[in-house]
């Protein structure tokens, strides 16, 4: 896995390489490559903390099953501390925002004020999506009086829930795993790298690269693939030899 990350940021550095200062700049107004890989980098080590956090809930999962909650969802209220702590972060952070950029009032109001369609980005970088920052100050003359409020709240729900029941899959299959359930953070990863990679080419983000950042990208793919293969292999022979001890007993 860590052979196809390494695969993925080299195709990464080829493609900054290829492209134009106008073409990188389509993507992210304020493109920098190894900011970039720094922080991504930080937040793949600094996502271990949640194992770190369900592996802890481990006690929790316990008390579910004695109160006679299915094995299948013992992993569900431990959910519920873990995201605690993110939904906290995140919550502080936006009120933050909202006090800062005057921005509270869209909540309930889909009015966009004056001052939001002509003065500077009220965000960084590291506050908005990389789509948002490269359009925002291209079309901020040609922006609307009103916002589609119903579409965002849409939208964000989707987004929220589908982003959650990637945990909610994890825990269910996580605890099919027994003895093996270690592995399943190090799959769930791979997966993440895997699908963001293929959406990546769907929404043709690699396109005007050359041939050889293609197939940097296309090992990426290969390795981590393999890389879940070899793992799934090797759970399917610990099970197949304790399976032998337990018979030879």
């Amino acid at each position: 896995m860590p052979v196809g990350i390494v695969f993925a940021g080299t195709a990464g550095m080829s493609k900054e390489k290829e492209l134009s200062q106008e073409q990188k700049r389509l993507s992210i107004k304020e493109f920098d490559l190894k900011k970039g890989l720094l922080v991504a980098t930080f937040s793949g080590v600094m996502s271990a903390c949640f194992a770190y956090g369900l592996a802890a809930g481990d006690p929790i999962k316990g008390m579910t099953i004695h109160h006679g909650t299915p094995p299948l969802w013992q992993g569900l209220p431990v959910l519920v501390v873990v995201l605690l702590g993110g939904f906290t972060t995140n919550f502080i952070w936006c009120v933050a925002l909202n006090i800062r950029n005057r921005t509270g009032y869209q909540y309930l109001n889909s009015e966009i004020r004056q001052n939001l369609l002509s003065g500077p980005p009220l965000e960084t970088v590291t506050d908005a999506p990389a789509e948002e920052m490269a359009k925002a100050s291209d079309s901020r003359e040609a922006a609307p009086n009103h916002a589609p409020m119903l579409m965002n709240y849409i939208f964000s729900a989707i987004a929220g829930i589908t982003w959650y029941l990637q945990f909610f899959f994890y825990t269910m299959g996580e605890t099919k795993m027994g003895h093996y359930k270690f592995s399943s953070w190090t799959l769930h990863m791979a997966s993440i790298m895997i699908f963001s990679t293929l959406w990546g080419i769907a929404l043709r983000e690699w396109n005007g690269t050359g041939r050889r950042t293609k197939v940097l990208v296309a090992l990426s793919l290969f390795v981590l693939i393999l890389s879940t293969v070899v793992v799934g292999y090797g759970n399917y022979i610990g099970i197949a030899n304790e399976s032998k001890t337990a018979a030879a007993r």
